[in-house]
């Protein structure tokens, strides 16, 4: 018998550019969650960056799944979390939210793409002397 297993973050550790690319997020976003929720604490290499796992990388879609989708507050969201840690779903809706993100950031790609080949929407610009 296979069993199968949702996509996940496959690397061991991120950087924190690696974090921002995937959750859609900017780095003093990230330092502010990390005073705000005691969970996000990132190891830091040897040259002092800081390294996430791809567990603290679920956990940060769940913050921001919380946060930005069902609009709770940043004190809400903790005592949510606290909730999940409580009842032992933590892991699971971690994985849920990540999954969920990941989703909606693919539905509004595909959006945009059948806009594009649909012709109601320009084709997005290319990128000027090399840049991305």
């Amino acid at each position: 018998m296979t069993t199968t297993t949702s996509p996940r973050p496959v690397q061991e550790f991120y950087s924190i550019g690696e974090v921002c690319a995937l959750t859609e997020l900017k780095p003093h976003v990230l330092r502010y969650w990390e005073s705000q929720f005691r969970f996000l604490n990132p190891a830091k290499n040897r040259s002092g960056n800081r390294v996430y796992k791809g567990r603290e990388v679920e956990l940060i879609m769940l913050v921001k799944h919380l946060l930005y989708t069902e609009k709770f507050t940043i004190d809400g969201a903790r005592q949510r979390i606290d909730q999940y840690r409580r009842t032992g779903e933590l892991r699971a809706s971690a994985h849920r939210a990540f999954e969920a993100e990941m989703v909606g950031e693919l539905r509004g790609a595909i959006e945009i793409v059948l806009g594009i080949l649909d012709g109601k929407a320009p084709p997005p610009e290319k990128p000027v002397n090399g840049e991305p």
